[in-house]
């Protein structure tokens, strides 16, 4: 029983299921070639394979077989242009330009042509390495057509008998990351005095981060099954599951009280501790359920969580029954934090039943453009300087070319992996190419080093076989989660390859020059051709974070007038806050890995970062709480506060967005009105005292963000010299 409990685990794994599903592909060219003895039919087939695979992505059977259509029709231009032009140089580098930028800027449409048109660059590529060898017009884009083919009617098959894995193991993800959130919550609960909140709420932000990745990864594969974001399929149950994460990532991303302060004066109670230990079992469950979707079992909430509930709940009754008088205030915030952690309670204990937590709309947002007018729509909207893609696309254009010229210059017969290492580490931005070319650099050289020993032990052209399928497999296994090893693996797949034709020592060195003159492309390409640096366009990434808090505000305080309602456009205005709140995290991690002289105002950054994400699990707080007020004073009070916070955002938006460095909020302020947040009756019910509580530390914190952000417009503005 147990020895099948495993080889379940094995299955449902992720990498393991792609890499079957690669094996059988590489297999099903690799054995016919060596049957027949047609070696020199491996290379283009493997290739084609290879092309197909990185243009897969995550889909239903009907957007599968659409994508794998326009697929095709893209590989089949993309090779055969290659052919026609090849003894052309100078009408090839104007096509290679023209059709480098072109297949980039189709990826304004969505990621899926996105993919497709990286795949259809890395296939000319391809085209051009084996040009030279090709024996007639037809023969290598025949072969890379086929490997991809044959690819793409495996793929599918692999489809239709396991319909719902990409939504499971998408799904599952977004609980692993989850329950990592929860583990880095229940530190917060170590009773210790002084403690510093900024790195904790740094490492949260990266953290939350990566559920903000999960969850978008998540809902885009959800709308692959969907017609304009409904769901009428077997798929229905695991989009209640996602609309259900998303609320519990809502409410253990929530702050209800500065935390610190409840370590110092419950610091000789055991209550942290067991809020602590609640946390862990939790993260624990949250594992479970992601072990349960991807082995497609039922799950069953674990009785340690109930239990540590349980002891929770008695805890604190002991505590309010001998509670001293100066806990009273703070002992309502550990309430709060009950309230909050025994809902999530009820949503993992709703997990194997996601009909019974019905939703106001199960719909999800589909923002793709469907239609061909709308996809030029988008496109065009693209063709701006301001673009990233539209940069990118130019970089890449440029970048190309420019190694098309060198290796015609300096005849390089092999020098077309100059053009397949630029268009593979060359990337959006700075920092993503560096670490891509350190990787690339470490796994090629340790790659030709492991290759050239393989070659001499295994020089059967059995055993050279094998090899290529192995270094495939392990290649597509590694590329999601270490690029430098499946550098390595494919490097190795490469030089077995070439000496199916005789010549595997030969493209030792080719294949190191050509490398490092690629990524020497790429660094001068991010560096100099339209740079983007992320100090330059940090504060409008500050704008949009502030501009989203402030619409997920806006959604939270009309529920609190009309009552709790998980509609579309509450979700939207959610999502698009810890989207926001993602990608400042991401921007100023970017920006530290740029040079030193493009970095500014690193510990602003830090610390506005930290205030923004304390912002938003301020809100989240509201919204997991949300609920009608109905005594109309207090709905007064809390319109009183949100209109002032609203005001407060909207200067803040227009002062980083537009380098406005006038930051008067004296017309702002009402008399008296953090007073009254502040002071709350005693009498008030519980849900009153937090929103109001919730406005008040959001107000605390608006004058420093006000400050941060007059200190980027300073620094952003151009200095004018003196006059003499």
């Amino acid at each position: 029983m147990k020895f099948l409990s495993q080889i379940r685990g094995y299955w449902a794994n992720k990498t393991f299921h792609y890499s079957v599903l690669i094996l059988i592909a590489l297999l099903g060219v690799v054995i016919p070639t060596w049957h027949y003895q047609l070696s020199i039919w491996v290379t283009p087939l493997i290739l084609g394979i290879i092309a197909a695979a990185l243009t897969e992505q995550d889909d239903s059977i009907t957007g599968r077989l659409k994508t794998i259509g326009l697929a095709l029709i893209c590989f089949a231009i993309a090779t055969f242009s290659i052919e026609i032009l090849f003894d052309y140089p100078l009408l090839f580098a104007i096509g290679l330009s023209l059709s480098t930028f072109g297949f980039i800027m189709l990826g304004a449409i969505s990621s899926r042509y996105a993919s497709i048109a990286f795949g259809s660059l890395l296939i000319a590529v391809y085209t051009m390495i084996g040009a030279r060898q090709s024996p007639d017009f037809w023969f290598q884009p025949t072969l890379l057509l086929a490997g991809a083919l044959w690819y793409y009617l495996v793929s599918v098959i692999w489809l239709v008998l396991f319909p719902n894995r990409p939504v499971q193991h998408n799904l599952a993800l977004v609980f692993l990351n989850i329950a990592d959130y929860f583990d880095l919550k229940s530190e917060l609960f170590y009773p210790v005095s002084h403690v510093q909140i900024q790195p904790h709420r740094i490492r949260e932000a990266n953290f939350n981060a990566q559920i903000v990745t999960a969850l978008n990864h998540c809902k885009a594969t959800l709308l692959s099954y969907s017609k304009k974001g409904q769901i009428h399929t077997t798929s229905h149950n695991f989009l209640n599951t996602y609309f259900l994460a998303q609320d519990i990532h809502e409410r253990i991303s929530s702050t209800h009280y500065r935390y610190q302060e409840l370590a110092e004066h419950f610091d000789r109670s055991d209550i942290l501790f067991r809020f602590k230990h609640l946390l862990e079992t939790q993260a624990k469950a949250c594992r479970e359920v992601a072990r349960c979707i991807k082995e497609n079992c039922e799950y069953q909430h674990p009785n340690t969580s109930a239990l540590a509930l349980d002891e929770l709940h008695l805890s604190m009754h002991y505590l309010s029954e001998h509670s001293r008088p100066e806990w009273k205030p703070l002992f309502a915030q550990l309430n709060y934090l009950f309230n909050n952690l025994s809902t999530i309670e009820k949503q993992l204990n709703n997990i194997g039943q996601p009909e019974s937590h019905q939703f106001d709309e199960n719909q999800l947002s589909d923002t793709n453009p469907h239609g061909l007018k709308s996809m030029w729509q988008r496109i065009w909207s693209n063709f701006s300087r301001d673009s990233l893609l539209f940069r990118h696309a130019i970089r890449m254009s440029v970048a190309l070319t420019t190694g098309y010229a060198i290796l015609q210059s300096f005849n390089l017969e092999l020098g077309y992996w100059i053009l397949l290492t630029t268009l593979f580490v060359c990337q959006p931005n700075f920092s993503a190419t560096r670490q891509r070319i350190t990787l690339r650099v470490i796994g090629t050289i340790s790659g030709l080093f492991i290759g050239v020993l393989l070659l001499t032990l295994f020089p059967s052209q059995a055993s050279q076989t094998t090899m290529i399928v192995i270094s495939g497999v392990m290649f597509f296994a590694f590329r999601n989660n270490n690029y430098g090893y499946a550098t390595g693996f494919i490097t190795v797949l490469v030089l077995f390859c070439f000496n199916q034709m005789g010549a595997g020592y030969a493209v030792v060195l080719p294949r190191l020059m050509d490398t490092l003159i690629g990524c020497g492309l790429a660094v001068l390409a991010v560096s100099f051709i339209l740079p983007d640096w992320h100090a330059k366009r940090l504060h409008k990434v500050m704008a949009e974070a502030i501009r989203s808090n402030k619409n997920y505000l806006d959604q939270i305080i009309v529920q609190y007038r009309i009552g709790k309602k998980d509609s579309l456009s509450y979700r939207i205005a959610r999502r698009d806050a810890h989207d926001q709140d993602a990608a400042l995290t991401t921007a100023i991690n970017n920006m530290l890995s740029e040079p030193g002289k493009y970095r500014k105002a690193e510990e602003e950054s830090f610390r506005f970062l930290t205030l923004n994400h304390a912002l938003l699990s301020y809100i989240s707080a509201i919204g997991a709480h949300r609920t009608r007020l109905d005594d109309e004073s207090i709905h007064r009070l809390v319109l009183d506060g949100h209109r002032v916070i609203h005001q407060h955002f909207q200067l803040l938006h227009e002062q980083l967005e537009h380098h406005h460095n006038c930051c008067d909020t004296s017309h702002i302020e009402s008399t008296g009105l953090e007073k009254q947040l502040a002071e709350w009756r005693e009498e008030d019910k519980g849900s009153v005292r937090l929103v109001l509580q919730q406005l008040h530390l959001i107000h605390r914190i608006l004058p420093e963000l006000h400050s941060l952000a007059s200190k980027f417009v300073a620094r952003s503005e151009p200095q004018i010299p003196p006059t003499s």
